[in-house]
């Protein structure tokens, strides 16, 4: 059953104090300006868990490696770099010369092993996929294993604009730098602080490799849906109907789709995601979840399916790969909700599906989880409050969908 509405701009402008995108971060030579520890005490501050001894060594390791190798470099760094909607941190990353430099440091590793070099590449990856200042950069992934023989580096180019790993032990760091910098002149300068201010955006290119995926697989043995084809095109078409008219009118409408697990909502909502997304046109939209297993359960399967598929047919792929392209369109609303707290700019989806929307936490909740995970001690909204004003930043139309279940336990915090 479907319940719409279309609603104004009813939601009071209560923006929270911002998340930072690092734990630290500025221009390079402010670096060499305060203490290492002072530094680590920024470090600290930022991190939502007890500092242990391993933890404060490592960044204390990696502050003594940037302080010896990176003097004199113009430009900006940031420790503990958060990818915008990924869930992940980059230890360090370095803007210069128009260049993104992703560092992984493993202090104390005496060797470079393939775990770290796919984890930094990865990293590397997902900045040029999902952060919008890095679509158009050359983006580099260096492994510090700050106890590994010192070994020759080689600069390979993706087609794509990210380099091949490269490894260092630490003390070859700077000249490593430089060097494909000169390998590599003319690229457009960058301002490394305005550049972590852009926030997520996939690019055309994951939007449509991440279509082509969802549309080779049967979903409906993921999601487990009972429902008949004719239930899911009927919600389907009238979803539709109210977003194609919210988008003619320019105007912001709420949807409720109700059914007992097994009806097919999470279905509906996966196929009407992949179909609303047009990048051509800037037209985005997103499938979130605070059911972590299922997000998990979703990526798995699909990435799973994915890489078997091309594997059959003879191409040289990695699941990882397959993972990055759901990773465009399913979504952890932890991380959703995250990305929007640092900027008061709305998201690139004009279509958001919630599934699981009695599920959502109610402020008291969030407010705990916010304070005490986040840094956030004076955060007074609701799950659903502060969901709906970031879509409600838009100017024209927007689309929000959720998911209601029933049936299924509410848990404490939760929104019946």
């Amino acid at each position: 059953m479907i319940f719409s509405k279309y609603i104004g701009s009813t939601v009071e402008a209560r923006a929270p104090t911002a998340l930072v995108t690092a734990y630290y971060s500025s221009p390079i030579a402010d670096v060499f300006d305060q203490p290492s520890e002072a530094i680590l005490g920024h470090l600290a501050k930022r991190n939502p868990f007890a500092l242990d001894a391993l933890q404060r060594n490592a960044w204390l390791g990696q502050i003594d490696i940037v302080r010896r190798q990176l003097r004199g470099l113009n430009g900006w760094i940031a420790f503990e770099f958060a990818i915008p909607r990924m869930g992940k941190r980059a230890d360090v990353v370095l803007v210069t010369a128009g260049f993104v430099f992703v560092i992984e440091f493993k202090v104390g590793s005496h060797q470079f092993d393939a775990a770290a070099f796919d984890q930094v590449m990865d990293y590397a990856l997902d900045l040029k996929n999902f952060h919008a200042g890095s679509h158009d950069r050359r983006i580099v992934p260096i492994v510090v294993a700050t106890m590994a023989d010192e070994s020759p580096f080689e600069l390979t180019w993706g087609s794509d604009g990210v380099a091949s790993p490269i490894g260092s032990n630490g003390s070859n760091l700077g000249r490593i730098v430089d060097e494909m910098v000169k390998q590599t002149p003319g690229q457009a300068f960058l301002d490394g602080g305005k550049w972590s201010r852009t926030g997520y955006k996939p690019t055309p290119t994951i939007i449509e490799a991440a279509q082509a995926l969802y549309q080779g697989h049967r979903v409906e043995d993921i999601t487990r849906s009972d429902a008949g084809a004719k239930n899911l095109s009927e919600t389907a078409a009238r979803l539709a109907d109210i977003i194609e008219d919210a988008k003619a009118h320019q105007r912001k409408a709420i949807c409720f789709v109700t059914g007992v697990p097994g009806a097919g909502k999470t279905l509906a909502g996966l196929n009407l995601v992949t179909l609303r997304t047009q990048a051509h046109k800037e037209e985005h939209a997103v499938f979130l979840s605070g059911n972590g297993p299922l997000v998990e359960v979703l990526r798995e399967a699909l990435a799973r399916d994915e890489y078997g598929r091309l594997k059959e047919q003879g191409q040289k792929t990695k699941k990882s790969d397959a993972a990055r392209k759901v990773n465009s369109f399913v979504q952890n609303i932890m991380h959703f909700r995250d990305s929007n707290v640092v900027t008061s700019e709305p998201p690139i989806e004009r279509v958001a599906v919630f599934d699981e929307a009695q599920r959502a936490w109610d402020m008291n909740h969030l407010a705990k989880f916010m304070g005490q995970k986040r840094g956030q001690p004076n955060f007074q909204m609701s799950e659903p409050e502060f969901l709906i004003s970031v879509m409600d930043r838009h100017d024209g139309w927007c689309v929000i969908i959720c998911l209601v279940g029933g049936g299924q336990e509410i848990n404490a915090g939760e929104l019946a």
